[in-house]
């Protein structure tokens, strides 16, 4: 009996099991195909050609779009017939008909987390226009991309362009990094303002493929990753992969390619609205630190791309504000040209070939060298279009006269230290005075360009101040000072600081008291490390070379009152660095220009595979390393440091224990943007860091608060990064009390991205034109951009540090209405309105931490 029973039992199973098995097997997968790539990248002229016949040929196929929008401008010079076919092809964008889908139509396929927030939306803004011309029924429904081209604050922007889906999948080419293995099916994509967007994630199943170091499992319907998929309750697998442009295999999967089978193509929202489970089983609320990117930080064409791209940024913003002022009160006309192709070059700067195969193209002719070319456009336009409005709005006919017009681009009221270059005939017995006839404390210096005036001006949100210059001695009043001591240490004085720079020590920073922070010293002292010292592992040349190993020269060059400048002369092992260490009155940040003449290409960073050949499949990669980077340092008299970091329209309190990895499969965030800000443990105090570019940092519980100066290696497919010109950059210093917000770090990026700008003229100010705000809003608030579009303003605005009460904005103008507008330009709705004074708009608007909107003023230039 025992014998029959389990013999019953065993051939139930067993049938139990093959139903079961062959049941899995009728279960059907997916596949998403396409193409990426693009004309300034690699797009054949056959390609046009080769897609439209490989859709005809096999109808069955779906394909998914990340193509350069400018490409099908040359696609349609070159074979305008394949154009023709292909535009047919595309038409139909219904979910049942459609097999051409569009998943990525930023202008440059840029990364996105390495770029402002504003840039960003310009990217989506500029790219699905030009797409609209040549496919005019296209539809934006599913964000994909082949490369990690992923940041957190996605959902809003993508949503408020008509987005309904994501995908945060790029199994093919993970070089530069992908996203957290995380989830099943569908998420809710949670951003940092509370959108929800939902989402194909890279599956928890998704490993990184063995053998590889630029592959998920995910980039095929293979059979071991589908039956995974299965097994961990994902009802609906989907693999992807987006071919590049000129790949001449046709569909990806074939009954042939040992694939999983049944295998259906599909394009994102299909697959999404019709084959996947729909609703998202959890809400992931997503943190920048769930993009692990890497790529060669410290390299110095990598360094040199981002301060090109972040100039470029910052003179775009500033320039459209400017002409914005210039439109309403002079009526000057919006220069759309000239701002169009100034974006459009700048966003072709941000593609991602240029920040990870800068080398690539050919000598003359690489992506390095495009960007040079890209951004030296968009500046000469904005130079232009800057120094127009500020004329316009100041009569200035040239640098003559006595009066000075101060520029202020920036939603807040700011009084802080400007500098404007004076006529050569007014010598340097000058002084500054307000329209009160009271005199401004100021300051005359001199460098090779002529004289200077320094002086702090109070000038409005969004507006202008107006000040007069007269030819006599300035009165002497306390400020600023520096001096050396008898013990060959310099001593710096300013109403917020006291510091000492040690020369014995190359020119570090010894000592740094905020006074009006109870005296706190940020300086840690018991730390082996320097603060501002300059270290790194010069590994062909005898290993590790710090700044601080050499005797420095310090020379005050500047000695107040408003401003106290140091130059630093001193030696990285062979290597003569100069520093200019700028403090100011009454500012809270120290302002450092760092400049390294190399002798020679000295190699700088982890020796490994530094010699010998390359192995693209080796896990471990030098550049990886930031710990033997050259880094400037700062050890921080703070106990139990936090860190916090800014994204585009972001910030992010790290969960990071260190920053430091050495493995492809172990990659971490620790990119900063803008800036790191580290606290102590209860956001008593703490230290923010800004740099003129997006770059790396480096931290860890026993390893001090670090910025990336320079690497020199091997880096990826085994291109040797050099040092070939100076290193030069900027970056900057911020003590403070309080939580990031609290301290008002965002503001002081903003600060320290958009200076106020100043002009002589001889024309003076009428009476009530001696001070102008054209916008203001509630404290917390960043205008993140203000444009003209015919007669009406359109300012789009940041929640950067307020809370998540309704914010204010008033327009010191009358309008018709006010509408708050997508970023697709749909109205969303009509604001109520205040006419609270005469030609003035006070609106409120609803708004998150993190949050962003766009307002239109309806006729707020007549």
């Amino acid at each position: 009996m025992k014998s029959t029973f389990v013999r019953a039992t065993l051939t139930a199973f067993c049938f139990s099991l093959v139903f079961t098995t062959n049941l899995l097997a009728q279960q059907p997968a997916y596949f998403i195909d396409g193409y990426h790539g693009g004309v300034w990248g690699h797009y054949p002229d056959w390609n046009t050609r080769f897609m439209a016949d490989q859709l005809t040929n096999h109808p069955d196929w779906k394909i998914n779009l990340e193509i350069e929008p400018e490409t099908w401008a040359v696609a349609k010079q070159k074979d305008e017939k394949a154009y023709n076919d292909f535009r047919a092809l595309f038409a139909d964008q219904s979910i049942t008909g459609r097999r051409i889908e569009y998943v990525n139509p930023a202008y440059g396929q840029s990364y996105l987390y390495n770029i402002s927030g504003e840039s960003i939306i310009r990217q989506l803004a500029y790219g699905m226009e030009t797409l609209h011309e040549h496919f005019p029924s296209a539809v934006f429904t599913t964000y994909s991309s082949e490369e990690p081209c992923f940041t957190s604050a996605l959902p809003q922007i993508l949503k408020s362009f008509g987005f309904k889906y994501a995908s945060l999948k790029n199994p093919n080419t993970c070089w530069g990094g992908y996203t957290r293995a995380h989830g099943g099916e569908l998420v809710n994509w949670i951003g940092p303002d509370g959108t929800s967007l939902v989402t194909v994630p890279r599956y928890a199943i998704e490993a990184l493929k063995p053998g590889s170091t630029w592959e998920t499992i995910g980039n095929s319907n293979n059979k071991a990753f589908i039956d995974a998929a299965f097994n961990a309750g994902i009802q609906h697998p989907v693999a992807f992969t987006l071919q590049d442009a000129g790949w001449k295999g046709g569909p990806m999967m074939g009954d042939g390619k040992g694939g999983y089978q049944p295998t259906q193509y599909k394009t994102w929202t299909d697959y999404i609205e019709n084959s996947s489970i729909k609703i998202p089983t959890e809400n992931w609320k997503f943190s920048q630190e769930d993009v692990l990117t890497s790529l060669v930080w410290g390299s110095q064409i990598l360094q040199r791309i981002a301060q090109q791209v972040r100039v470029s940024e910052n003179k775009l913003i500033t320039a459209e504000k400017l002409a914005a002022m210039a439109a309403v009160y002079k009526k000057s006309a919006w220069p759309k040209a000239a701002l169009d192709e100034g974006w459009t070059r700048l966003l072709l700067s941000q593609h991602h070939d240029c920040w990870i195969v800068p080398y690539n193209m050919g000598q003359g002719n690489t992506w390095a060298d495009k960007v040079v070319n890209w951004t030296g456009i968009t500046n000469k336009n904005t130079d232009s279009i800057a120094q127009h409005s500020k004329a316009l709005l100041s009569g200035s006919t040239g640098n003559k006269g006595q009066y000075i017009r101060v520029f202020n681009t920036l939603g807040v009221r700011r009084n802080e230290i400007v500098k404007v270059a004076l006529p050569a005939n007014l010598g340097s017995k000058i002084s500054v005075w307000d329209n009160k006839n009271h005199e401004i404390s100021s300051q005359v210096v001199r460098d090779t360009a002529g004289y200077s005036m320094l002086f702090k001006a109070d000038v409005p949100s969004i507006g202008y101040a107006s000040y007069r210059l007269k030819k006599q001695k300035p009165t002497i009043t306390p400020g600023a000072k520096a001096f050396t001591q008898t013990d060959g240490r310099v001593r710096v004085e300013t109403d917020l600081y006291t510091a000492l720079i040690d020369p014995a020590k190359g020119g570090t920073i010894q000592s740094l008291v905020a006074k009006q922070l109870g005296n706190k010293e940020f300086v840690d002292k018991t730390n082996a490390r320097k603060f501002n010292e300059l270290r790194g592992d010069f590994f062909k040349d005898g290993g590790f070379h710090s700044s601080a190993d050499q005797p420095a020269t310090v020379t005050i060059l500047d000695k107040g009152p408003a401003q106290v400048k140091l130059q630093i002369k001193g030696m990285i092992d062979r290597h003569p660095f100069t520093q200019l260490l700028t403090f100011t009155q009454s500012q809270r940040r120290i302002d450092v220009h760092l400049k390294i003449n190399w002798k020679g290409n000295p190699a700088i960073g982890n020796p490994y595979g530094q010699t010998g050949k390359y192995e693209a499949t080796s896990l471990q990669k030098a550049f990886y390393d930031d710990r033997d980077k050259l880094l400037a340092l700062f050890p921080l008299n703070l106990k139990n440091q936090k860190v916090y970091k800014n994204a585009p329209f972001d910030v992010t309190e790290s969960r990071l224990d260190n920053t430091f990895f050495t493995r492809w499969d172990s990659i971490k965030n620790n990119v900063v943007l803008n800036w790191v800000d580290v606290t102590d443990a209860n956001n008593t105090y703490g230290m923010a860091m800004l740099t003129d570019h997006t770059t790396n940092y480096a931290h860890g519980e026993d390893f001090p608060l670090g910025v990336d100066i320079a690497y020199s290696g091997v880096g990826l497919w085994g291109r040797n990064y050099t040092l070939k010109y100076p290193t030069e950059m900027n970056y900057a210093l911020i003590p403070h009390a309080g939580k990031w917000d609290k301290a008002g770090i965002w503001t002081e990026s903003t600060r320290f991205n958009e200076p106020l700008s100043a002009v002589i003229t001889d024309k003076l100010p009428a009476a009530n034109d001696w001070s102008r705000s054209m916008i203001s809003g509630t404290p917390g608030l960043e205008i993140s951009s203000v444009t003209v579009a015919r007669h009406d303003l359109l300012v789009r605005i940041f929640n950067a540090e307020g809370d998540d009460q309704p914010k204010k904005i008033k327009l010191n103008l009358s309008v018709d209405k006010v509408e708050l507008i997508e970023l697709n330009g749909k109205i969303k709705k009509e604001l109520a309105v205040n006419q609270t004074e005469k030609s003035a708009t006070e609106t409120s608007v609803n708004l998150p931490r993190f949050g962003i909107r766009t307002l239109k003023f309806v006729n707020a230039i007549r």
